[in-house]
């Protein structure tokens, strides 16, 4: 019988701990959008919007946004990932990255050296290949 007490004494104990230490939402909305947030739009701004679809030039700034988001959600013993994160992330992506391809590249033509290759080789080849047919079939005219 003794054993039930204690048992329903940890239970409620561990309540009030967890209640006591429980994450603080809107503190933490608060500190990731005006120290993460606001660090992360300076660095934007540093790269330039004409590169901020280039993922070698962002994937650093991303990194610390990211980690800022994580040791916020330590220090105010808040879970990584939450909801909160998501919505986060969410409008950042809307703002920086919604006219960026799924692959996250800049789409442009490939350099001249590695283009022309492409498109000279099978223009020859079919030529060749064409006066090498209308050859022979000259040739094998008089041959009976």
């Amino acid at each position: 019988m003794a054993l039930l007490p204690r048992r329903f004494l940890c239970f409620v104990l561990a309540q009030h701990f967890i209640a006591a230490t429980a994450c603080q939402e809107p503190d933490y909305g608060w500190m990731i959008r005006h120290y993460c947030l606001r660090q992360f739009q300076l660095s934007m701004e540093g790269i330039g919007q004409r590169l901020w679809c280039d993922w070698g030039e962002t994937v650093g700034t991303y990194g610390e946004l990211t980690n800022c988001t994580v040791l916020i959600a330590e220090r105010l013993d808040c879970y990584w990932p939450n909801r909160q994160v998501d919505e986060f992330f969410v409008a950042v992506h809307k703002q920086y990255f919604r006219n960026c391809s799924p692959s996250g590249r800049a789409l442009h033509d490939p350099p001249n050296g590695v283009l022309c290759p492409f498109i000279l080789l099978p223009v020859l080849v079919t030529l060749l290949m064409t006066a090498l047919v209308v050859w022979r079939s000259k040739r094998s005219e008089g041959i009976v």
